[in-house]
């Protein structure tokens, strides 16, 4: 269709690219032509992981994350994609394993965003998005620390779209939402649907939230 963005050349962060989905979502951008950024926090993660470059880092630390972003912009002419991969499950409702969680759910996106909007913000064609949880519509206690916490997530990429409808630009935070990561369907989903976000406008996409499900 005419208009639609191109991902080709365009440089695309995935953090949490060592995990199932997040290496399938690197092949796929990298297939479809994106200069792919895989973050982790571990080198061994990141082993075989198809993409242009890897970084290890600490996703949750502002300094840390600061300067590995100075560095990218040095090298790449755009930053031009963010998809929050980064995983972690505890359930319960412990005070330790809500912290646990906090800071690989929540954390990392509320610090890569910050330090990127800008960038995503100055793109032609910038998207964001995260994976959220069918157990945020269905919250039990057994599961409050991570539902909680998914819902939090949900609601800072709102806040992202909000903002970047007020200013007219061209840039789209968008959620999915599944099950577990396991299923190859579903894996499957999320990647084709993460190269989707630059074969639709912004104004479809920003605030969106896409379910995905086996088929």
């Amino acid at each position: 269709m005419t208009g639609e963005p191109s991902i080709r050349d365009r440089t695309v962060v995935v953090a949490g690219a060592g995990g199932l989905g997040g290496r399938a979502v690197c092949a796929a951008l990298s297939a479809a032509g994106a200069h792919v950024v895989a973050v982790g926090s571990r080198a061994e993660s990141l082993t075989d992981v198809e993409a242009a470059e890897t970084a290890v880092v600490d996703l949750a630390d502002p300094a840390a994350v600061a300067a590995w972003a100075a560095g990218l912009r040095d090298r790449r002419p755009s930053i031009d994609g963010l998809l929050h991969l980064v995983g972690g499950w505890r359930g319960g409702s412990d005070l330790d394993d809500f912290a646990w969680l906090e800071r690989r759910v929540l954390t990392t996106l509320r610090v890569l965003s910050r330090e990127l909007r800008d960038d995503l913000s100055a793109s032609s064609a910038g998207r964001l998005a995260i994976v959220s949880s069918t157990a945020v519509a269905q919250p039990r206690w057994g599961t409050v620390n991570y539902v909680t916490l998914k819902a939090a997530a949900e609601a800072w990429v709102q806040a992202l779209a909000a903002g970047w409808r007020t200013k007219g630009s061209p840039t789209a935070a968008a959620t999915f939402v599944a099950g577990a990561l396991d299923e190859g369907d579903t894996v499957a989903q999320l990647a084709a649907a993460s190269v989707g976000l630059w074969e639709l406008g912004h104004e479809q996409l920003n605030g969106a939230v896409v379910h995905l499900a086996p088929s």
